[in-house]
């Protein structure tokens, strides 16, 4: 799969899955934005994946607020003059049980989950539509098709994605943008590294593959999907997730 001289955007790129999908698509020659709500890191992260036929620039952004995903996209148009791939990777929790949920919980897990992917979404659209091509790929989770206690809030933002994904795929299918998403299941971070032991075996025994999954799992098949091999593939929600879900 060759991207060399394609330009993207990845959100939430500085860690976990969001920064192997980085590494993984700056090492097929995509020039980058990394984009990420503490810019040290995300500047940390371009300067490790910059290369002399490789530009990867680190940026700071909040990506529920209108005008820093506006600054971004700027940016990028600026310094690659295109748009073709955006990655909305970008995502929190704030979990608890539904009756002692508040609002505010609620609010601002929607308002980077699912709104954030809507800004940067409609922004990509602009510069893909004119050019007539662009892969956007939107990173949900197993939560929205399985659901999970203590995250009413995750699940029904990542949800809003698989949603969104669909209409947006139908709405622009005939300017040659796809727009699909990637659903992971347990993946072996950070989060899941700090679980006691006995949980993760208890996890496990969900996994039909029988192993937690990794964040180059999970990248790959972003990868595939930005790349023209995939171009068939439109409104799609690919699961990566060792057939804990079927």
């Amino acid at each position: 799969m060759t991207l060399k001289g394609q330009c993207g955007i990845v959100t939430g790129g500085t860690r976990g899955i969001g920064k192997a999908i980085a590494q993984r698509l700056a090492q097929r020659g995509v020039n980058l934005v990394v984009a990420a709500r503490t810019l040290p890191a995300a500047q940390e992260v371009a300067a490790s994946l910059s290369t002399p036929d490789v530009r990867v620039f680190g940026m700071k952004l909040d990506v529920s607020n209108a005008g820093e995903v506006e600054q971004v996209f700027e940016f990028a148009r600026e310094k690659f003059g295109r748009i073709d791939i955006l990655v909305n990777n970008a995502g929190i929790t704030k979990d608890g049980l539904l009756m002692r949920m508040q609002e505010d919980a609620w609010d601002t897990v929607i308002d980077i989950n699912l709104k954030g992917v809507f800004l940067c979404s409609r922004e990509a659209i602009r510069d893909m539509a004119k050019q007539r091509y662009g892969r956007i790929i939107n990173i949900t989770s197993v939560a929205a098709f399985m659901g999970n206690p203590g995250q009413a809030n995750y699940s029904a933002s990542k949800a809003g994605i698989v949603g969104f994904t669909k209409t947006v795929a139908r709405e622009y299918a005939s300017r040659n943008i796809t727009v699909n998403a990637v659903a992971p299941g347990f993946i072996e971070t950070a989060m899941t590294d700090v679980l006691p032991q006995h949980i993760k075996e208890e996890m496990k025994k969900m996994i039909p593959l029988g192993r937690f999954g990794t964040v180059d799992d999970v990248a790959e098949a972003v990868v595939f999907l930005a790349s023209p091999e995939a171009g068939y593939i439109t409104g799609h929600v690919l699961h990566v997730n060792g057939g804990m879900y079927m």
